[in-house]
């Protein structure tokens, strides 16, 4: 298979468990690059928290693309140019801020700029995020009834317990208008309608005048399902749960033991 872009999770997938790239899967990573290869990190994590990663890939210099919010927002990293932009529908975002509260779960948005803005007291989960993301968080709840700008994504963080409860009735809910999904048992993620990583990277393809036979795609969560069914080679990490082991075509090793090398020494060389 003629494949011509290599589309990549973040956290689980392309850094190790201390969110570092390894020397090898950097080196190796930086080579294809230089062979022509377009490389795309597609994370669930705003733009502002993949910031360091794509600069130490070189992405400015080749060309690369960084694909944020779960797909809802994919930037040319050479040129800094939003090439696809979906929010969420404004009217709704104040509806899910009270649905947290009285599910005493956490609620977040992101600003441009690069923060993110509570809702609701920040508690562990919220953290976590920002401390995941390296953006700050701050405690806002009246601009949630006041969006100066549409946000890329809404994010509940609680309970896993309780998310999983809210993740079904919140689907029903709301039907037809937002997507929701879970990439990390403690977060619920609500995106904009008929956008997730597959989508956007169709999109992506489609532009660079490839399809997604052209793509390889790897993943460890929940939210890297679509993309790997997608994609001419699903790979899923050893260390990936399940679900997403049973999606895909091929199995590498883990995200500490450069199951990112094995995928391009076995299928980019």
């Amino acid at each position: 298979m003629d494949y011509k872009v290599l589309a990549l999770d973040i956290d689980g997938t392309l850094v190790t468990s201390d969110k570092k790239i390894s020397k090898p899967t950097l080196d190796a990573l930086i080579e294809i690059q230089e062979q022509g290869y377009h490389v795309v990190l597609a994370s669930g994590r705003p733009t502002g928290g993949m910031v360091k990663y794509a600069d130490e890939l070189n992405f400015d210099k080749y060309g690369s693309f960084v694909l944020s919010f779960n797909g809802a927002r994919i930037t040319d990293w050479r040129t800094k140019e939003t090439i696809f932009n979906q929010t969420v529908p404004n009217q709704v975002v104040p509806e899910l801020l009270e649905i947290a509260k009285s599910n005493d779960v956490g609620m977040v948005v992101y600003k441009e700029g690069d923060l993110i803005i509570a809702g609701t007291e920040i508690n562990d989960y919220m953290m976590h995020e920002a401390n995941l993301t390296g953006l700050p968080i701050e405690y806002h709840p009246d601009y949630f009834f006041n969006m100066e700008c549409p946000t890329n994504k809404c994010l509940m963080a609680g309970d896993p317990e309780i998310l999983i409860q809210l993740e079904k009735e919140l689907q029903k809910k709301y039907h037809g208008l937002l997507l929701i999904t879970r990439s990390e048992p403690f977060f619920l993620e609500f995106m904009p309608m008929n956008v997730d990583k597959a989508h956007s990277l169709v999109h992506l393809m489609s532009g660079l005048g490839l399809t997604t036979e052209n793509l390889i795609c790897c993943g460890d969560g929940f939210n890297d399902i679509s993309m790997i069914e997608v994609a001419g080679l699903g790979v899923a990490m050893e260390n990936a749960q399940d679900r997403v082991k049973d999606a895909a075509d091929y199995i590498t090793s883990s995200n500490d033991d450069n199951g990112i090398v094995q995928v391009i020494e076995k299928f980019l060389k």
